[in-house]
């Protein structure tokens, strides 16, 4: 099996951890191609720039899907990912579809910890699109302006621990979502410290995708997930003209 991973973002850093946690959560005989958009900003705060993730996150895709059984989104909010399953043959998920969808598997209710607080609306707007805000605790992030991106979790390792411990103790939830890509792999190395279950996104969106492939599910062929008609189009990269005519 072979999965496809687009970090939205374009920091190279960041891709080589989520690179580095999805294949710790990999199957055996998976094999990860972890890519890096090729333009946009360091990391995704605001819906302009999810909106700006998502084309180049599309682009990346319609370029290397070929040969891939499943895609995922590598960026919390999920730039681009219902527009993708439009289009793509394959299955395709994203950090916090897959994320939120366990973490509902492991309590009635969860927080969100996040990296920045200019996170909180465009995090709210995907949780809301995915029906969950009734089981949404709270959200609580750094406050403090980010060094260096790459490395949040050794920096902020001990106040991102602190805020998770309070969305328990404080608002009551019942299980935790580390957000973001540059999180990725701390719940591995942190989950002992808490008193409740903790939730990666990388790891939980390469499992998903995995049992996706293997389910092989059928292209919608109607209904609002069916490809998109063929049309006139103009400027679009050859990739990408080509994903559309091939799936119209």
């Amino acid at each position: 099996m072979k999965l496809l991973v687009v970090n939205p973002n374009i920091s190279t850093g960041v891709t080589e951890l989520i690179r580095a946690e999805a294949i710790r959560s990999a199957s055996e005989g998976t094999e990860i191609t972890a890519l890096t958009a090729d333009f946009g900003v360091a990391y995704i705060e605001t819906r302009f720039e999810a909106m700006v993730g998502a084309y180049a996150t599309a682009e990346k895709v319609a370029a290397n899907v070929a040969g891939h059984d499943a895609v995922v989104v590598a960026a919390f909010g999920d730039p681009g990912l219902a527009a993708l399953r439009e289009v793509l043959q394959v299955p395709v998920t994203g950090m916090t579809e897959a994320s939120l969808a366990c973490a509902c598997q492991l309590g009635s209710r969860f927080s969100i910890v996040s990296i920045s607080p200019r996170m909180r609306g465009w995090y709210l707007d995907t949780v809301h699109a995915y029906h969950l805000s009734g089981r949404l605790a709270s959200f609580r992030s750094l406050n403090e302006p980010l060094k260096d991106v790459v490395t949040v979790q050794e920096e902020q390792g001990e106040r991102l621990i602190e805020l998770a411990n309070r969305c328990v103790r404080e608002d009551g939830a019942d299980v935790i979502v580390l957000a973001g890509a540059p999180l990725a792999g701390l719940a591995r190395t942190i989950k002992h410290l808490l008193p409740a279950p903790v939730v990666d996104g990388v790891s939980s969106a390469i499992q998903q995708a995995e049992m996706l492939a293997r389910l092989r599910p059928e292209k919608a062929r109607e209904g609002s997930y069916a490809s998109p008609p063929q049309k006139l189009n103009k400027g679009l990269s050859l990739s990408m003209r080509a994903l559309i005519v091939a799936n119209s």
